[in-house]
């Protein structure tokens, strides 16, 4: 496991697919102190305040990557989290680790090349503040807890979980993931700003069941707010 270690950085996913593409064995991973262009979900950005997140990028070959792999990622990620800073976190699918109902950490996965992607974590730590357009749905560790973290001892036992609950076969993630989420069955939640309805488990694959008025859908991707 090799990690590289960068002060400044556009986005750590960037860097990690350079790698990949080079031939970076499986768990190599690059995390960085600040981020200027930070990659986030859906085409956003990602706020990354220098020195005071965690921002790291992991390059995961796997033989088959299951669709259950990125709710995987946010089990391990939020189990990183819980254990090290002792809190309790929460998740929103398919893999937002929240902290009082506000955003605490985000995961994204892109495809590098054939049987390789690139795991992509920010977790919000030691921020005081956010920018005015997301402080209501944002939180760091130390606005929650009130003191600093440890960024070193959080980042080493992120990257130990992820590498492990990969691993983990889809009967086994859907099983973790219904118990350590609130948002799985009888959460009324608003998708993509229009569509409303109580969530109602998952399906065999993963993706998120809807209670609508109009009957169940289900939900494949998108944004998943509290209605």
């Amino acid at each position: 496991m090799t990690i590289h270690r960068l002060a400044t950085t556009a986005s750590t996913m960037v860097d990690a697919t350079c790698l990949a593409r080079q031939g970076a064995g499986h768990g190599t991973a690059v995390v960085a102190e600040e981020q200027t262009a930070g990659i986030g979900r859906h085409g956003h950005s990602w706020h990354s305040e220098p020195g005071a997140g965690l921002y790291l990028s992991i390059v995961l070959r796997l033989p088959a990557a299951a669709p259950t792999l990125t709710m995987a990622l946010g089990l391990a990620v939020q189990r990183a989290i819980d254990d090290t800073a002792q809190v309790s976190t929460d998740l929103r699918w398919p893999n937002d680790v929240m902290l009082n109902e506000r955003k605490l950490a985000g995961i994204m996965v892109q495809s590098a090349d054939p049987g390789v992607l690139i795991a992509g974590i920010g977790v919000n730590v030691n921020h005081s503040a956010f920018p005015d357009d997301i402080s209501a749905l944002a939180t760091s560790l130390k606005l929650e807890t009130g003191h600093a973290h440890d960024k070193e001892s959080l980042m080493q036992r992120v990257l130990a979980e992820c590498l492990r609950y990969v691993q983990l076969d889809k009967a086994e993630v859907l099983r973790r993931f219904e118990q350590h989420s609130s948002y799985i069955k009888g959460k009324s939640v608003i998708v993509d700003e229009k569509l409303r309805g109580v969530t109602a488990g998952l399906d065999p694959n993963g993706f998120l069941l809807l209670r609508t008025e109009t009957g169940i859908e289900t939900i494949l991707a998108g944004g998943v707010r509290p209605a």
